[in-house]
């Protein structure tokens, strides 16, 4: 049996999933899915299949896992108690909703009715009942008591997909749901395990509604539209009351909206704006832009400042009276394509991904720099051994050298490659760089001070170069291709030595740390080892029972490797035995690259959905040596 890997420390902030919140809406993130806690002193927020808890000043990080699939909505007890999570799942499969006890952070129960996906949830005003509404598959609304775990009553929502749910602030029998053309007030008999509703009278209006609120003596709703618009309705009637902000729409429209203590309205928009509008006169009172569509207000308890949280993978903490944000968290918000750590230096590393190359402090796990070059995509990154230049590939066919404090360009290679450089590798002597490109051709450059000078170009193979190693020695280079070739070349002769051929696209190959190995992996979910000196396939190994594997890492020793891929499963793998005995669940997207910090501490993997996880390499794994079975000499 697999064990559990742990988990370290995770960078990164609203894992993509496939909610639907309205109708034609694209694949998003999680709508309010950063929360701060009414302790003020922990912000939640889902990661993939995990949710995150972490202490706002110390930064220490908690995470519970119970989740086997993405997380598609989390919410919070009005006391902090619990928190709920719920998560999507395959077409015609039940989506898990759990509810944790937040002191202990352990799950009290495991709700199972819904399909596909949960849509939203909400707890009534004395922590007694959770409400939860089905996706549009599903489309059900179930009213659960929190106590037993058991379904009190639940009924369908009809045929207009439902967005989100909300108890009455005063009632645990009232709810409100908003849908994509419509609104509707539910009155449970959890007595009888009855519900009936009413639909609001809207007149002539006809909105999406994306998100909704409700005063605190529950006389009046305020809802965010798809149109960029608030709609304020009267609960007691049922009715439509009046529409705002004055002469002013939200542009890509209004994903969240939040009450102020004294009345005043506070919206995040699809185009960025995080803005108070007055109750009275429905006036924008203040206004400040961010960097990405704001998805997440999360205020204090006294209404002062609040978290927001964007589609950009950033977090602000902002004062609601003059609305001046304050960047707190960043990270990747596209696929990462690469991670690299410097030479025998475990305290940073690189990251890659659309637009920069981002440098992160690994006790902190914060950004220390970030290098852009907008409109490209950087496929590949690495530090020369020396620590002068962090060495980039990029879609334009150039390499790029970055100074690593400061960032600015050291020097470029220009059309290195005609259709973008795929794969790099600097020699240990940081005199040589060895790339691969999109076309298929592997090329070797001098660096000098002030030149870079092409070596050689090697053109054996006729598929994309994926991935680049070099021995210790400088003599010889392996790369691979998505064509089912694995070239190993002599540096000095710019010869091919050996040439390995499998019926697979070819996604990473690495070194055996004596050499006389090589570890491949691809398309075909298969592991391989092949022999240095034959080019003969030694062992096969199933890396993957559903997924193609992108990944793969090797310890210093070469006891042990780890593999990665679209399965978004971390194996880690015993190299003499071929077994897998650990593995990490938490990706959200197909994992892309894996490295181990050069004190073999910590496992660093990448993804499709821009986290990067960290994991804690087992005591047993740090503490195996190569040489431990040798005979000891008295």
């Amino acid at each position: 049996m697999e064990q559990e890997l742990e988990l370290s420390a995770v960078i990164g902030f609203q894992g993509i999933n496939f909610t639907r919140k309205c109708i034609n809406s694209p694949v998003g993130k999680v709508i309010s899915g950063l929360l701060l806690h009414p302790d003020n002193e922990h912000i939640i927020y889902p990661l993939g299949t995990t949710i995150v808890v972490r202490h706002i000043i110390s930064r220490s990080q908690q995470f519970l896992r119970g989740h086997d699939n993405d997380i598609s909505v989390i919410s919070v007890s009005n006391t902090g108690k619990y928190l709920a999570s719920g998560q999507k799942t395959h077409m015609g499969f039940q989506a898990d909703i759990i509810i944790w006890d937040f002191d202990s952070l352990q799950m009290i129960q495991r709700l199972k009715l819904h399909k596909v996906l949960i849509q939203s949830l909400a707890f009534s005003h004395n922590e007694k009942y959770l409400a939860s509404l089905g996706g549009q598959d599903d489309n059900t609304l179930v009213i659960w008591d929190i106590a037993t775990g058991k379904a009190l009553c639940g009924n369908p929502v009809g045929t207009n997909t439902a967005n989100q749910i909300t108890f009455f602030n005063n009632s645990d029998s009232r709810l409100l749901t908003i849908h994509n053309y419509g609104l509707r007030l539910w009155n449970a008999d959890l007595v009888n395990k009855k519900i009936q509703y009413q639909d609001v009278n809207m007149g002539s209006i006809k909105r999406i509604f994306t998100c909704c609120t409700i005063d605190p003596s529950d006389q009046l709703a305020f809802l965010g539209t798809r149109t960029g618009d608030i709609v304020e309705i009267s609960l007691d009637r049922a009715l439509f009351k009046r529409i705002g902000p004055v002469k002013r729409l939200f542009s890509q429209g209004i994903n969240c909206v939040n009450l102020l203590s004294n009345g005043d309205l506070l919206v995040g928009a699809g185009d960025g704006s995080i803005a108070k509008i007055g109750f009275k006169d429905m006036l924008v009172k203040s206004e400040a832009k961010v960097m990405g569509s704001v998805t997440s207000v999360s205020l204090t308890a006294d209404s002062t400042h609040f978290f927001a949280g964007t589609s950009k993978a950033t977090i602000y903490w902002c004062d609601t009276d003059k609305i001046n944000p304050e960047l707190r968290n960043t990270c990747h918000y596209e696929r990462i394509n690469s991670i690299a750590f410097p030479y025998e230096y475990s305290e940073l590393f690189a990251t890659c991904s659309l637009n920069d190359i981002r440098v992160w402090n690994m006790k902190t796990r914060q950004e220390l720099l970030r290098i852009e070059v907008p409109g490209l995509e950087c496929f590949c990154v690495h530090f020369m051994n020396d620590g002068k230049s962090i060495l980039s590939g990029w879609n334009d066919g150039k390499v790029r050298a970055f100074l690593p404090q400061s960032g600015k360009l050291f020097y470029a290679i220009n059309d290195a490659h005609n259709h973008g450089v795929t794969a790099l590798a600097p020699t240990n002597n940081c005199q040589r760089v060895v790339s691969g490109g999109m076309e298929g051709e592997v090329r070797i450059w001098r660096i000098g001070k002030q030149t870079q000078v092409m070596e050689a170009s090697l053109k054996e193979h006729r598929g994309r170069v994926a991935d680049i190693k070099i021995n210790r020695a400088d003599t010889q280079a392996v790369s691979a291709s998505y064509d089912g070739s694995c070239i190993i070349w002599d540096l000095k002769t710019h010869t091919r030595i050996m040439c390995l051929f499998e019926s697979t696209m070819f996604k990473q190959v690495v070194y055996h740390p004596d050499e006389s190995q090589l570890l491949t992996t691809g398309s075909d979910r298969k592991i391989t080892y092949w022999d240095c000196f034959d080019g003969q396939a030694i062992r096969m190994l199933d890396g993957s029972d559903t997924g193609e594997v992108n990944a793969l890492a090797i310890t210093k020793q070469g006891e042990h490797f780890v593999s990665g891929g679209e399965d978004k499963k971390i194996k880690l793998w015993d190299y003499d035995e071929g077994i897998s005995y650990y593995q990490g669940l938490g990706h959200s997207g197909n994992i892309t690259r894996i490295a181990i910090s050069p004190d073999q501490r910590f496992i660093v993997s990448v993804g499709a959905e821009g986290a990067i996880f960290i994991w804690h390499t087992p005591d047993r794994i740090q503490n195996s040596m190569a040489d431990r079975d040798m005979p000891q000499r008295n």
